[in-house]
């Protein structure tokens, strides 16, 4: 089965671009192209697309604006931001409204390619170049975002948990993280809890976030 996928964004030869590259994936298939916000919330509704790829600086409505209104009608689709903006003022707005992952236009072809893949499975997707900004716990339905986790708090996790957080941040899911520690994909399910209750998170997501900010990608 084939991913569905939406792109949006308003700068037609992008657009193109993107859209002619994606389409050579044998497992993609794209079913619309918006050019605003605005048509990219009415193509959600119309096409049911698996991934919309959004763009953030767009006319008539923004990809903030947008994403969020796809995550509270259809929360079943994945919003994954390309975009060319990595300053904190879009990167933590972006990310609250539910985004899965948030990735640069200047990312290699290859790895946008499963950058969607990953995000598909239900993993967090972020550009390492974004990284630094992640500072603060997100969450799609907090007025305002908290403060992290002190980096104390992990000296509450134990080796194997500390181990398992920096592999959130490689956007692997609990199989892969099982098969990659080797161990069973239960255990790693019982880390993650426990992590999740250590560090006072509510979700998977808010601690791939956290473990972004403390296990930043090795250049």
């Amino acid at each position: 089965m084939k991913i569905k996928l939406l792109l949006a964004d308003d700068h037609q030869i992008v657009l193109k671009g993107i859209s002619f590259f994606l389409s050579l994936q044998p497992d993609f298939e794209i079913v619309g192209e918006a050019h605003n916000g605005q048509e990219a919330v009415e193509m959600t509704a119309s096409l049911k697309p698996d991934i919309v790829l959004m763009d953030l600086n767009m006319p008539v409505m923004d990809g903030i604006e947008a994403s969020r209104l796809i995550a509270e009608s259809h929360p079943e689709v994945k919003v994954l931001v390309l975009t060319s903006f990595s300053d904190r003022s879009h990167v933590v707005p972006a990310l609250r409204t539910g985004a899965i992952g948030y990735m640069l236009k200047e990312v290699e072809p290859d790895q946008l390619v499963e950058a969607i893949r990953s995000a598909y499975k239900g993993n967090v997707q972020l550009h390492p170049d974004i990284s630094g900004v992640i500072l603060s716990q997100l969450s799609p339905t907090a007025s305002e975002p908290k403060a992290a986790p002190a980096k104390e708090a992990l000296d509450s996790l134990t080796p194997r948990e500390l181990e398992v957080l920096e592999q959130l941040t490689k956007g692997l899911s609990n199989k892969e993280i099982a098969q990659t520690l080797v161990v069973a994909e239960k255990t790693v399910k019982t880390h993650v809890s426990s992590i999740l209750s250590k560090l006072h998170l509510t979700d998977r997501t808010q601690a791939a976030l956290y473990a972004v900010s403390v296990f930043p990608p090795a250049e």
